[in-house]
């Protein structure tokens, strides 16, 4: 008989990128997912597949904007009707936007604050309760490295990225004692769609060249192997794990030297 590591592990932004790949590599380990994203048609059709190789999984899809608490109370009651009780919360929703602050428009800025930050927040303080209940569980909250810096044209994105990183601490100590571990993922960048919903009319680039970029599998690999070791961040790929660790060295100065020094988009 298969042994699993989750009875039912829930996955936001699960239509494609980062949050695609967790559905993949995570449907070996699940009796059950349930994927969450705002494009039915792309859950159904990765849901398919995922039941194509693996029949005896239960795939459960669910189309949503997080950010539209009409859409949020829906879930809540979908999830209570079907009787799913996540033991897996992996929070991967997010956006960005490159460029600078008053340059911005105010509603794409809204959105990615309510997205990264209020949305992740309800949906964990949702699922929780039930976790804890239950008598343990996980949460694998998909931050960036982007977390522990202040830069310059990506300023909001990792504002939000820095209150995910210091919201999973937290949130680890206060779950510690329940059974229920907690991690932050903190990639560089990847190779998603991501950077092109990012990237505004007429820009390029991204906050960091392409010799730190990581692929989409090795992240999500890394990802899964520090929750179950239970690590507070992982910082995939050997580049942007030792990017981080200079970093956590360094005095502010020297970080507001770095990034007053970095090339600007």
């Amino acid at each position: 008989m298969a042994s699993f590591f989750y009875r039912c592990a829930l996955i936001t932004g699960a239509s494609s990128g980062i949050g695609a790949e967790f559905a993949r590599q995570l449907a070996p380990e699940c009796r059950q997912l349930v994927l969450i994203a705002r494009r039915a048609g792309r859950l159904d059709d990765l849901a398919a597949r995922l039941t194509v190789t693996r029949p005896e999984l239960k795939v459960r899809v669910f189309a949503a904007d997080l950010n539209d608490p009409g859409d949020r109370e829906r879930l809540l009651a979908w999830l209570a009707s079907e009787r799913l009780i996540p033991d897996l919360l992996v929070n991967n929703a997010g956006m960005g936007d490159y460029g600078e602050v008053a340059t911005a428009e105010w509603s794409k800025l809204e959105a990615m604050i309510r997205l990264n930050v209020e949305s992740l927040t309800w949906l964990t303080h949702a699922v929780v309760p039930a976790m804890i209940a239950a008598g343990g569980g996980a949460v694998l909250n998909v931050s960036s490295l982007a977390s522990v810096l202040p830069i310059p044209d990506f300023a909001v994105y990792a504002a939000t990225k820095s209150y995910v990183t210091s919201f999973s601490e937290a949130l680890r100590l206060e779950l510690r004692d329940h059974g229920i571990a907690v991690t932050a993922l903190c990639p560089g960048p990847v190779h998603t769609e991501f950077g092109e919903r990012a990237r505004r009319e007429g820009g390029s680039g991204g906050p960091l060249n392409e010799a730190f970029y990581v692929g989409c599998s090795e992240v999500v690999a890394e990802g899964l192997a520090g929750l179950r070791s239970n690590r507070p961040r992982v910082y995939p790929g050997w580049k942007i794990a030792g990017a981080a660790a200079l970093l956590s060295l360094l005095p502010m100065v020297a970080v507001r030297a770095l990034m007053g020094r970095r090339p600007r988009r």
